[in-house]
């Protein structure tokens, strides 16, 4: 799991084919402008997710993982309030993983709840059990999921 300021994102290039791009459209494209919902950036390898609205009380978050994608999520405006927790340490799942759904869900609750700011981001990769959106601001965010094992070989369809 990764908290850090966009200012920042050049650190993380290297983790992954296609971070370059993720972070250069978070830099480059104006996040307020963009439609609610999901956007291609390369195909199915990188996409977003762009939402807005107030989240859940954190007695009702649940943590949840992914397997085929990372999460890089970004906050526009607001403050978002996250939780984290080892995957190694979840029980075993309450909603298990689906391909529809593309995560699993767990009962378990987690002490590390940390503060998300508009200009940073979080990176969490499919061993990081997860809960987002645990405030009751409204916040503005974009979720970029990021193929594990990218088809595509990392090359932009959109000449990013």
């Amino acid at each position: 799991m990764v908290l850090d300021s966009l200012q920042n994102a050049r650190r993380y290039y290297s983790l992954h084919p296609l971070f370059t791009h993720a972070f250069r459209f978070l830099k480059e494209t104006d996040l307020m402008k963009l439609s609610l919902g999901q956007q291609a950036i390369v195909g199915r390898d990188l996409f977003a997710i762009i939402s807005e609205g107030s989240g859940i009380p954190e007695k009702d978050a649940k943590l949840e993982v992914h397997r085929k994608y990372i999460d890089i999520q970004y906050v526009i405006s607001g403050t978002d309030h996250m939780g984290w927790k080892s995957l190694a340490l979840c029980a075993e799942p309450s909603e298990p993983y689906t391909a529809e759904r593309e995560a699993a869900f767990f009962p378990d609750k987690t002490s590390n709840w940390f503060d998300v700011p508009a200009g940073y981001f979080t990176i969490f990769f499919p061993d990081d059990a997860h809960a987002a959106m645990v405030t009751e601001e409204t916040v503005r965010k974009v979720v970029l999921k990021i193929a594990l094992e990218p088809a595509g070989g990392g090359e932009s369809e959109a000449g990013v």
